[in-house]
């Protein structure tokens, strides 16, 4: 039986879309650290290409961790949680719960680089909710709650502590409660 983090490939293709939009909104960041390392970018283009039906959920599975694995080529915690942020986009089509993995490592990057600005990530997840469709909602809406369910990223992993876990959870409940 299939995780109830995996999603429908409908509902995993209608999440990447937006988690390639949360994760390529600090792809700079990561950029500018290494301006020749394409994995990240690539990452976000691939779960676009996803989103638009014109790649399988199979060869995506196999290159998930590609992305991620670019924050070993930089230093600043900005420029890994935004090469982390790309990575979760990819693996979308692995799992729909990673485009709360998105979502998570792209407002810890921007509160990284913006350190004095006490509201980056809250800022930035305020912009990530406004860029929900319907469909998208209604798919994350689907996933279990934050450490619910333990067979997938929303697990009790690395997703559901600290800061990411946070994130998550303040999307997740303007997700359920959307006047909060």
């Amino acid at each position: 039986m299939a995780s109830p983090q995996s999603l429908s490939v409908s509902d995993r293709r209608v999440t990447a879309g937006w988690a390639a939009d949360c994760a390529e909104r600090v792809l700079s960041l990561f950029e500018s650290e290494a301006p020749g390392d394409d994995r990240p970018r690539d990452g976000i283009t691939r779960a676009r290409a996803f989103a638009a039906g014109t790649l399988d959920a199979g060869g995506e599975i196999r290159r998930r961790f590609v992305a991620g694995r670019a924050s070993q080529a930089v230093t600043s915690p900005a420029a890994k949680a935004a090469a982390w942020a790309a990575g979760q986009a990819a693996g979308v089509a692995h799992m729909g719960a990673h485009a709360l993995g998105a979502a998570a490592y792209a407002a810890k990057a921007r509160q990284l680089a913006e350190q004095g600005n006490a509201t980056a990530a809250t800022d930035e997840i305020a912009w990530q909710l406004a860029q929900m469709s319907d469909p998208v909602r209604a798919a994350l809406r689907s996933l279990p709650l934050l450490g619910e369910d333990p067979s997938g990223p929303l697990g009790s992993g690395l997703l559901a502590s600290g800061a990411l876990g946070a994130y998550i959870r303040v999307i997740q409940t303007a997700l359920h409660h959307p006047r909060l």
